[in-house]
């Protein structure tokens, strides 16, 4: 059977080769301000799909946001994205959509949950532009949503610090969408892994 050794590769170089090609990877992936989901389909190879775990109005002192008007409301959305065939979760996110200042067809689309805001904005072909407010490295415990609130991420057997980036969508000069994107550290290992099962079977 072929190891490290026999292959001439030092297993401590491959450990730092395998963490600095994570770091670069996660370093593009949080500088974008395109659509994430198009890289990690990508960085996965696969397609992906999106489970809401949770989409609620949110607005008043309860969670920060002033209420503008009557009938103006904020909803906050969590979800998960993660591969259609291997299940293997990519990212937790939260959005918090204003409905004020998003085009009804794309609201009508988020209420839905029948697919994720990117794809929805991209299938629609709206205009759009994002700005990258926040991006890093948090532990797991210290994860949490657009209002502050502690989010359980659902990533399992969760070792290292979770790469993150905050931005905001806009469709005209208010923001429209703030989002909050989390990403699997162990995406970059995933992916290897499958590649070198396909290897060996082959």
């Amino acid at each position: 059977m072929t190891n490290h050794d026999s292959m001439g590769i030092d297993p401590q170089d491959a450990g730092k080769a395998l963490h600095m090609m994570q770091e670069l990877i996660f370093d593009i992936l949080l500088a974008t301000d395109g659509r994430t989901t198009d890289l990690l389909e990508t960085i996965l190879n696969e397609k992906t799909l999106v489970t809401v775990l949770r989409q609620e109005q949110a607005g008043g002192k309860a969670s920060g946001r002033p209420v503008e008007s009557p009938g103006v409301a904020y909803y906050v959305r969590e979800s998960l994205l993660s591969g259609k065939k291997s299940g293997f979760i990519v990212s937790h996110n939260i959005a918090l959509v204003h409905s004020k200042h998003v085009p009804p067809a794309l609201f009508e689309k988020i209420a839905s949950r029948q697919e994720g805001i990117g794809k929805a904005i991209s299938s629609m072909g709206l205009q759009s532009f994002r700005k990258v407010e926040e991006t890093g490295r948090r532990n797991g415990d210290e994860a949490v949503d657009l209002l502050g609130q502690p989010v359980s991420l659902r990533f399992p057997e969760l070792r290292e610090r979770v790469p993150f980036k905050k931005y905001v969508i806009y469709f005209g000069h208010a923001p429209g969408i703030e989002m909050l994107e989390y990403f699997n550290p162990g995406v970059i290992r995933h992916r290897l892994k499958q590649m070198l099962n396909r290897t060996m079977e082959g």
